[in-house]
């Protein structure tokens, strides 16, 4: 029987999960070859990033524990053991990115878990250059530029009115595995711990221009420049918020904004079309009257539909149970605004979540493992 040509048997391949395409790997050594080759890596997660498909949401727990729920089925979890011990019971998220986490414990220890392949490094320690930091903010993505993985940790330690002001910013690359220092920051943090996002091939945060500010800024970091820049969001938006939020959502910046109207309770979601661009920005969702207000805290938009038709919302609730969160999913329609429960079953009561892509993103096999 003749052979399928190598670019057909990539076309075919790629469509596939990456749980099939490790078993694959043992059928045949050009199979092997193929699956292990840089760029069958990137074709196949160009695939799945263009297609939406082998993408699920990560879900931590509090206590260490991480879940995935597949996003084409999503019915039921899996539990994920990672790698780093169950002593660990500290670990969070602090960034998702073509289907590597970076996690960060309570000593600011500092890792890198692809969960697909079930690979993952510890990144080499770096001090600090100077002592009781106040504040560390970090964020990690994909530099297309370098091809490389960047994650980026700002510290600082100051005074309430600039009697003593320290500052460091620096990069990992996965490529190098090894941290530098790049420029200070012209911004200020006040929270003691902060996760950027990634939207654009850059990492935003909420910052304040001046220790006294009340006022937070949007700033981004580029990852292939390696340059700050303070971006502007739209008008009025934080006039009378009781809670705002700012992620990434479907590639671009996404606010959520939650308000006192009168007597009832309002969640506006806005987008930004055209990346650095005020006048782009343009408000998705009002939602007047959400069903879990004033119970709950937190409103967070996650993903649009596969069809682009609903958005995906996190809520998260204030009120306890026996002591317990109860947290939970539901769809927002966008043409009707009908709210349905997303029933997963066996999710945990509280949790965080991420997006996560499945792929065969490797690590550094020089770092320590």
């Amino acid at each position: 029987m003749a052979r399928l040509p190598h670019e057909v048997t990539s076309d075919i391949l790629c469509r596939l999960s990456v749980k099939d395409l490790l078993r694959f790997r043992s059928v045949s050594k050009p199979w092997c070859r193929t699956i292990d080759d840089p760029y069958f890596i990137k074709l196949h997660l160009s695939h799945s990033l263009k297609t939406i498909t082998n993408h699920s949401l990560i879900l931590s727990h509090w206590e260490g524990h991480f879940f995935s729920v597949d996003y084409d089925l999503f019915e039921t979890t899996q539990r994920l053991n990672h790698p780093f011990g169950e002593q660990r019971k500290t670990l969070q998220i602090l960034g998702s990115c073509n289907g590597l986490l970076a996690l960060v414990d309570d000593k600011d220890g500092i890792f890198l878990w692809n969960p697909s392949t079930r690979k993952s490094q510890v990144l080499p320690f770096n001090e600090i250059g100077f002592s009781f930091p106040s504040s560390t903010y970090y964020g990690f993505g994909y530099d297309p530029i370098s091809d490389d993985y960047k994650l980026v940790r700002m510290v600082q330690s100051h005074g309430n009115n600039d009697e003593y002001f320290h500052s460091e910013a620096k990069v990992y690359s996965l490529r190098s595995n090894c941290w530098r220092r790049i420029k200070d920051v012209c911004f200020y943090h006040k929270f003691s711990r902060e996760f950027g996002f990634l939207a654009n091939n850059a990492l935003h945060w909420m910052v304040f221009k001046t220790p006294q500010s009340r006022n937070q800024e949007l700033v981004g970091f580029d990852l292939g420049s390696e340059e700050f820049r303070f971006l502007e969001l739209p008008d009025g938006c934080l006039d009378k918020i009781l809670r705002f939020h700012i992620k990434a959502m479907g590639g671009d910046i996404c606010l959520t904004s939650t308000y006192r109207e009168t007597n009832n309770f309002v969640v506006d979601v806005w987008i930004m079309k055209e990346y650095g661009v005020k006048q782009s920005w343009f408000k998705l969702i009002s939602w007047k009257e959400p069903y879990f207000m004033p119970c709950s805290i937190v409103a967070l938009p996650v993903a649009f539909s596969k069809d682009g038709d609903e958005v995906l919302f996190f809520i998260g609730y204030k009120w306890f149970n026996w002591g317990r969160r109860i947290d939970s999913f539901v769809w927002y329609d966008l043409g009707s605004q009908v709210v349905e429960d997303a029933v997963i079953r066996g999710i945990p009561t509280s949790f965080d979540v991420n997006l996560y892509v499945d792929s065969l993103v490797p690590l550094n096999s020089n770092a320590q493992q």
